[in-house]
């Protein structure tokens, strides 16, 4: 019997920074945050709300367990005991959820239940993908901690509160917790983060034109319609990931940012940061929807020009085709578990504008169907097709095979699945990674028959923009020096 009681204790309205720097010191703190992004009425005519992931942030810490995934095992944490399996990691987490399901609350996007990442290295615990690409960053698959409370800043309402079921913690715990955030925040001594080298290329412009030309070769022999090739950046770093989000978000806002400080079960600190501007999948009262971004134009500072840019964007036949591609792609993958006829393309082809982008977003929705569990649509549609290539097996095959490095996180999800069977997820793309004293970032973009290998291959520099303008923030004075 699902719990009906919501126990709420109100914060000061503030930031889900602020207070994920009140729960840093906790074990395992995440930051889910929102940020506005440009309305435009391309959008708005099939939205009154286009900000998608603008109105809530999510902070969580101490969770009850951690779910660790490393092909093929599954290692559970309970306090100090460790429990390994190889069962299904989708499995795993659901095993928790179901066994203390609650009702929905409206107006509480989270209350208690999954919150982490799926790397999209996990899909080869659901596909059997080659082994060829080099893992020189020794993440885990997936890192899901399972949280009792959370709490949830409403922008909208600018209200902010402490919420929980109690499936784990007593109300006397709550309470004191909720003093704890109430009480100054604890001296913090951290490290200033440095970025103390040169950001490094996994393919330098000969390596990737040689494997653009790979992909364009199995587009016409017929393995594939389009391929998302990427590149890796990587440079080396100290201090406190901490200030580098911060930072980061300052300079750039999306509607599905994410910090993650957490440790990986062998020892290895972690920390990730993502500025996603795109929604992978979201399931409320049974409700399905996913928006898949596909098409990409720069920004420009002069007005007339940046609007010329997305109206070109926006009439581009390639792009579109190539949207379209995905959002087929998409309907099928959902379609897995959605109820018969339920599946709807609602919009195609509507001009979103970022920081230092334009994209086209595309909308489809459907309605779970009977017996099925948010987690099975995430299963099923793992990892997502627009940022694979189509079909979704043997793109995945190919950018294994032209990539030279795992991808880990990038293009994998972050997001939560609650106790109620909600869930949002974003595509981990504009995500780093800083482990063992280096940050590692992607970029990269779908190529399809008529793609153009220059454009693409700037388009990768164009989405990496920000990383570097983080970077150059933080570049030590001494590094500057040697090279100038």
């Amino acid at each position: 019997m699902a719990a009906t009681t919501l126990n709420t204790l109100t914060l000061p309205y503030a930031e889900g920074m602020h207070w994920f720097k009140q729960v840093r010191d906790l074990t395992w703190p995440m930051l889910l945050e929102s940020g506005q992004i440009e309305k435009t009425d391309a959008v708005a005519t099939v939205d009154e709300e286009i900000s998608l992931g603008a109105r809530f942030d999510i902070v969580v810490a101490a969770p009850v367990a951690r779910i660790i995934h490393r092909h093929p095992h599954t290692d559970v944490l309970v306090d100090e005991q460790r429990t390994r399996t190889e069962e299904d990691p989708f499995k795993a987490i659901q095993q928790w959820l179901l066994s203390h399901p609650v009702e929905r609350t409206p107006e509480v996007p989270f209350a208690g239940g999954a919150l982490g990442y799926f790397a999209y290295d996990l899909g080869r615990s659901i596909e059997n993908i080659p082994v060829m690409a080099q893992q020189d960053v020794p993440l885990p698959e997936m890192m899901v901690g399972i949280y009792d409370w959370a709490i949830i800043v409403d922008h909208h309402a600018r209200q902010c509160k402490l919420v929980s079921h109690l499936r784990y913690l007593d109300q006397a715990g709550l309470e004191q917790l909720h003093a704890r955030l109430l009480s100054v925040a604890p001296e913090c001594n951290s490290v200033p983060f440095e970025v103390v080298g040169n950001v490094e290329a996994n393919l330098d412009q000969a390596a990737y034109a040689q494997a653009f030309t790979r992909v364009k070769d199995y587009i016409r022999a017929g393995d594939c319609y389009q391929i998302n090739l990427a590149q890796r950046f990587a440079v080396e770093v100290r201090g406190d990931a901490c200030q580098a989000y911060d930072h980061f978000r300052q300079l750039s806002r999306a509607p599905f940012m994410a910090l993650m400080q957490v440790e990986d079960g062998e020892g290895l600190p972690v920390s990730v940061l993502s500025m996603s501007p795109e929604r992978f999948l979201q399931v409320v009262d049974q409700q399905v929807e996913t928006r898949p971004i596909k098409g990409t134009r720069p920004r420009h500072l002069d007005a007339e020009q940046d609007a010329a840019i997305a109206q070109e964007l926006s009439g581009c036949i390639k792009d579109r085709a190539e949207n379209l591609m995905i959002v087929d792609l998409l309907r099928n993958d959902i379609g897995k578990v959605c109820a018969v006829g339920s599946v709807k393309v609602e919009a195609l082809f509507k001009l979103q504008r970022f920081t230092n982008v334009h994209h086209l977003v595309s909308i489809v929705r459907g309605q779970l169907a009977n017996g099925f569990h948010a987690l099975d649509l995430l299963r099923g549609c793992f990892p997502g097709g627009s940022i694979t290539g189509a079909p979704k097996l043997r793109a995945m095959e190919i950018i294994e095979e032209l990539e030279p490095h795992r991808r880990g996180i990038y293009c994998g999800s972050i997001g939560y699945i609650g106790f109620d069977g909600c869930m949002d997820t974003n595509i981990a793309i504009r995500t780093a990674v800083i482990a063992q004293d280096r940050m590692t970032f992607f970029a990269g973009g779908g190529i399809v028959a008529d793609s153009d290998c220059a454009k693409e291959y700037q388009e990768t520099f164009d989405k990496a923009s920000q990383f570097f303008k983080l970077v150059a923030a933080f570049k030590t004075k001494n590094e500057w020096s040697a090279k100038n």
